[in-house]
């Protein structure tokens, strides 16, 4: 017995790193060979492509099980963080000014940013606050490992301890976005800010913010100095264009339409979207596609399974995602909010396939679909780019449409009636349009979304008539 005991215990009756264990007479080994570990919860990924998010893996794996929200280690002072509203960036190789302008344009799109302050006493990190945890979690998920300009300043995101931030100045490096009139009250009559208060106070901060996000900020030959005169403020509205891939956008949208259009210089980097706040219930690939497609041509849907109410849309070029983000972003339908932001992915692949609720394919292909409306530049300038408003466009109706008509096709699809219908005066008897005008842009979205690319009957042959919608210009229709 002794002798048998020695095989499995050293000295002071402690196991040794190898131990065999027979039980019904088979035999488990545990051993420090790394060729051969033991069973684990823990998966260990390498050879991903570029561009691969989190979000990319828990779609790809949670089918095989439930996935954690963290990997503990011991000693690992992150333990205790757990999800909250306000989030830790880490911003690697920074080779180019980070200030509350650039996070604020990259974070805003995934939800409304609340307060932002960014320290440089080890690094360059950053803590964002958010509206709510939702919105905190969708920034992780979609900007975690991403590269604000291409190739540095990648984005390491957790979860912050503080669950508010105190900011007294916006500036640069501290900015209150829910008190737009709090001042710099640390800056000289000239402007300069008095860095002797600021104890990680940096004397040749820009008096400028930066512009826009790209490859790298204007006036930058290279990985060197930047010059102060050289920014202006980045418009409010726009993603970043760094975030994400490998810049193909430029050449889709060249091949087809020739220089982008001057109201949309740099874009974002990818033309893929992730949109949020889709009513399970209420959507599906068709729904979006009524609803994106007069931003740009759409090219697939996915809905994520992993997330319910979220779906990728891919566009056909990078200055649509562009368009879609600055006009749809917060806007509602069905009640409910959307956060519309790039995501790194290049492409949409199928992929495994399920039912949404009202059983259409979660994922859909509509390239090469007759109602996308940029498929050629004569097309393509036909289309007013609008944001959302309670008044719809209609045209290609058929040609004896009429308040009644249009009455039961609300009634048909679930959505609220218009409060008013305008007619046009016909230019011929082929077709008719006019305007229809909801109470809310809600209203009007829903019925965008139902609606455009409505089969309606064509009393006169076989072929039915696409309606077709887009948001007008005016905001009442009489």
């Amino acid at each position: 017995m002794a002798a048998a005991g020695g095989r499995h215990h050293g000295e002071g009756g402690r196991a040794t790193k190898r131990q065999k264990t027979e039980a019904g007479g088979m035999t488990t080994e545990s051993s420090d060979d790394p060729h051969k570990p033991l069973p684990s919860p823990v998966v260990h990924i390498r050879g991903l492509v570029d561009g691969i998010m989190e979000a990319d893996l828990v779609e790809s794996l949670q089918e095989f099980g439930a996935i954690s929200q963290k990997i503990s280690r011991p000693g690992d002072s992150e333990d205790t963080r757990s999800v909250n509203n306000v989030l830790l960036l880490t911003i690697i190789h920074p080779v180019y000014p980070i200030t509350t302008d650039v996070l604020y344009t990259i974070c805003n799109n995934c939800g409304p940013v609340q307060r932002i302050v960014i320290f440089r006493k080890n690094g360059v990190q950053s803590m964002v606050e958010f509206d709510s945890v939702q919105s905190a979690q969708r920034a992780k998920a979609s900007l975690n490992g991403a590269d604000i300009y291409s190739g540095c300043c990648t984005l390491k995101i957790e979860y912050a301890k503080p669950a508010r931030l105190n900011v007294f100045k916006n500036d640069q490096d501290t900015w209150d976005y829910t008190n737009p009139n709090l001042s710099g009250q640390d800056a000289d009559g000239e402007g300069n800010w008095n860095t002797s208060q600021d104890p990680n106070g940096n004397h040749n901060k820009r008096q400028r913010q930066p512009a826009l996000l790209g490859d790298h900020p204007p006036d930058y030959g290279g990985h060197h100095g930047y010059n102060d005169d050289s920014y202006g403020p980045p418009p409010p509205h726009r993603m970043g264009p760094g975030i994400g891939g490998r810049g193909r956008g430029s050449q889709r949208y060249g091949s087809w339409y020739g220089p982008p259009p001057p109201e949309y210089g740099p874009h974002a980097d990818s033309p893929v979207l992730i949109v949020y706040g889709l009513e399970p219930s209420k959507i599906n690939a068709d729904k979006v596609f009524n609803i994106f497609c007069l931003y740009g041509n759409v090219e697939r849907v996915k809905f994520m399974k992993s997330k319910p109410g979220a779906a990728m849309v891919e566009m056909g070029d990078c200055y649509s995602v562009d368009r879609a983000i600055t006009h749809l972003n917060n806007n509602f339908i069905f009640g409910e909010k959307l956060s519309v932001c790039v995501s790194k992915q290049q492409a949409i692949v199928p992929g495994q396939c399920y039912q949404l609720e009202d059983n259409t394919s979660s994922f859909k292909d509509f390239h090469g679909s007759r109602n996308n409306r940029f498929t050629s530049p004569e097309q393509a300038v036909k289309n007013r780019i609008q944001h959302p408003s309670n008044v719809l466009h209609f045209f290609n109706a058929q040609p004896d449409i009429s308040t009644e008509i249009f009455n039961q096709v609300c009634d048909e699809q679930g959505i609220k009636s218009p409060t008013s219908v305008k007619l046009f005066t016909r230019k011929s008897e082929r077709s008719s349009s006019g305007l229809l005008e909801w109470e809310s842009i809600n209203d009007a979205m829903e019925a965008l979304a139902l609606m455009n690319h409505y089969q309606m009957k064509n009393p006169s042959g076989p072929y039915p008539y696409t309606l077709k919608l887009c948001f007008s210009t005016t905001h009442h229709a009489n």
